[in-house]
């Protein structure tokens, strides 16, 4: 479901001659279907970018970035906005939404944007905001004015209200409490066992030992020499 092969990416700083930073050249790796699969290394090695690139974000200089058969790094835009639509979901660590929109309509909307029925979609946004300890009153404000946990409960419930054939996971339980540590592992229990591929990063080293299959250490991709 998601491949790489032999991905490069660096950076370009216009603004300091041109100089050329390469970030990572080689990567490669496969997540198959029901698959969950942490991205490990030293701070700075390049794990948010590696997702980044998976997602389109950043485009990468040279290799395949394969997500359900779409090679992202030769995609269209448009061909990049549906694979997000119907078949690539990413749960980052910062909610960016649209102010003064209810925060129900905030989780139905991946639902609504493919098609959902909207009473169908609005119950089972609902449902995700419930499971998340999401207070039943907050859910006709803009999350814009909830706290920074709640702000990150109403993102994991966006995240999982469409059943993504592929997902990315930046750091999804850090700072929650544990039972909503709890309800989002179940969750991605949940989207591998209905055969998710996934590709996360866990700082947290229970919660990775729990939900992954394997690790890939990001440091093996990254140059050491500055262009």
């Amino acid at each position: 479901m998601i491949e790489l092969k032999d991905v490069s990416k660096s950076f370009t700083l216009h603004n300091q001659g041109s100089a050329v930073i390469p970030v990572m050249e080689g990567a490669s790796l496969t997540v198959a279907p029901g698959e969950c699969i942490a991205l490990t290394g030293a701070s700075g090695a390049g794990k948010s970018t590696l997702m980044r690139v998976i997602y389109g974000n950043y485009l990468a200089a040279s290799g395949q970035v394969l997500v359900g058969g779409l090679d992202v790094a030769q995609a269209e835009p448009r061909q990049i906005l549906a694979l997000r639509r119907e078949t690539l979901g990413y749960v980052s660590q910062f909610l960016r939404v649209v102010p003064r929109v209810p925060t129900l309509e905030v989780v139905a909307d991946p639902l609504l944007a493919i098609g959902c029925e909207r009473q169908v979609a609005l119950e089972k946004a609902a449902a995700l905001l419930a499971r998340l300890n999401i207070p039943e009153h907050l859910w006709g404000l803009s999350p814009t004015t909830f706290s920074g946990g709640e702000q990150q409960r109403v993102n994991i419930a966006r995240g999982f209200a469409h059943d993504y054939p592929a997902m990315l996971l930046d750091e999804p339980t850090a700072s929650l409490d544990v039972q909503n540590r709890e309800t989002v592992l179940s969750l991605i229990e949940e989207a591998k066992a209905r055969g998710a591929a996934i590709v996360g990063i866990f700082h947290d080293v229970g919660a990775r030992d729990r939900v992954c299959d394997r690790e890939v250490n990001v440091s093996d991709f990254t140059p050491g020499v500055l262009v």
